[in-house]
């Protein structure tokens, strides 16, 4: 009979040091790649296989879900889409770039940004009627042209000229607004951009000229015509942002801020317009909330690109760039903020699941957020990733394998003993429950049962 006593007893010191080395490379290895794939995909690799695979295996569900996802269509999972939207307050141009490379040696922009930026000019810019018309490949007689696409077209010639050039008129005049606004001239711009918000080509829902109009009354510090315009664009139907969500939460902190009190409000709790204050805070917080640290200077700010993110941290830090001096100018406003802004998380216990009063936040932003911000800014993520249990456990088997392996080696014969005490102290649990059963139970069970 083959005797394990007799095995164990012949193995080396040198076994055992072998043993624990391999499983400590192969726990190494696990270790690198489930971190790597942590880094790159947000989750763990081990537990995306056991959720996936394993577990339907085991309850016997996998071959109804090969067969239900088996189509092609069915192949590649959905993954959800973020639409990045142009910063509709970002004039920076060419010479403030260069600056800034010049004083800090880091590129503001990502190629990722300015290739967008060179599609929207695209998009703006040109006549997509006109795409693969004959006659403009011909440039010796290009009034005729001009007639003959009016005629088959548009009917007039003023309708296609007129076509052709709105988008580059309104941004052109956008532009100069915002130049305005820059130069100190805020009424001048204010006329520009209330003139624009009444056009209704469709390069005005990308450009959202309200917000530029929103932030040039705050520089007036005109907040009865903010909250009119907050009233026209702040309607469930509309897309919302961040200046929108924020610039309502700053008016409502503007009629209770100068007079509030964190020691008061926890005595005598909240009336009714500290109330609604809050509540505003907390609803702007939840459609994005990573502006709260850049207002109150807990992040520092850098250049802002030129497209952003809805509810991710690059349209945080466009928002902040030019609204902190707003929240600065009313008093008590960013005390509000801090005082009250955490507790919206206390609301959403689970915000990639379910939301209060939005949809749940996307889990697309982290990865479209690196694209646009530079390499050397930190990206805010939400909600803060915690390690993964198998990583954990991985590096707690890795470690502790790799050590064995060295005391092993350094130690053989205290290992042998320390390796025998622990086997010994492991098994008298069992031997004990082994002789409570054999002491309760008769001897003859077992042919009794089989009796039976």
């Amino acid at each position: 009979m083959w005797d394990s006593t007799m095995f164990l007893s012949t193995l080396t010191p040198k076994f055992y040091v072998a043993l624990t080395g391999t499983s400590s490379l192969i726990s190494g290895l696990i270790l690198i790649f489930e971190w790597w794939y942590f880094r790159k995909y947000g989750t763990s690799f081990i537990e995306q296989v056991s959720i996936n695979h394993i577990s339907p295996w085991i309850s016997g569900d996998y071959e109804s879900s090969n067969s239900t996802n088996g189509s092609p269509a069915n192949v590649q999972p959905q993954v959800p889409e973020c639409k990045v939207w142009r910063n509709p307050l970002n004039l920076y141009r060419g010479a403030e770039y260069q600056r800034f490379f010049w004083a800090t040696n880091k590129e503001p922009l990502t190629y990722y940004d300015m290739n967008l930026s060179a599609q929207d000019h695209q998009t703006f810019f040109t006549c997509e009627a006109d795409a693969g018309n004959e006659n403009f490949k011909f440039a010796d007689d290009v009034g005729s042209n001009k007639i003959k696409i009016a005629i088959s077209h548009q009917g007039t010639l003023m309708e296609a000229q007129h076509r052709r050039d709105t988008n580059v008129l309104i941004y052109i005049r956008r532009r100069l607004a915002m130049c305005a606004r820059k130069l100190g001239k805020v009424k001048e711009a204010v006329k520009v951009f209330r003139d624009l918000t009444k056009e209704v080509p469709p390069i005005m829902h990308v450009l959202n000229i309200h917000e530029n109009l929103i932030e040039a009354l705050l520089e007036m510090q005109a907040y009865a015509d903010v909250q009119a315009v907050l009233a026209r664009y702040d309607e469930i139907s509309l897309p919302k942002s961040a200046t929108i969500c924020y610039t309502s939460a700053l008016l409502k902190a503007r009629l209770v801020a100068d007079k509030f009190s964190l020691d008061v409000a926890s005595k005598r709790g909240l009336n009714n317009a500290e109330m609604a204050a809050v509540e505003a805070i907390h609803r702007a917080v939840e459609f994005n909330p990573h502006v709260p640290k850049y207002l109150l200077e807990m992040k520092p700010l850098i250049l802002p690109p030129e497209h952003v993110l809805k509810r991710g941290d690059s349209e945080a830090l466009a928002y902040a760039f030019f609204h902190l001096s707003h929240w600065k100018a009313v008093e008590g406003a960013l005390n509000l903020l801090y005082c009250t802004w955490e507790g919206t998380f206390r609301m959403l216990p689970y915000p990639l699941e379910k939301g209060h009063l939005f949809y749940p936040y996307p889990t697309c932003t982290e990865c479209a957020d690196r694209e646009l911000l530079p390499p050397f800014h930190e990206v805010s993520v939400y909600p803060k990733k915690e390690l993964p249990f198998f990583i954990i456990f991985t590096a707690g088997l890795c470690s502790f394998t790799a050590l064995l392996a060295l005391l092993t080696h350094q130690y053989p014969e205290l290992m042998g003993i320390f390796a025998k005490s622990v086997v010994s102290w492991m098994s008298m649990p069992i031997y004990y429950l082994y002789e409570k059963v054999e002491g309760v139970l008769p001897s003859n069970l077992l042919q009794q049962l089989i009796r039976i």
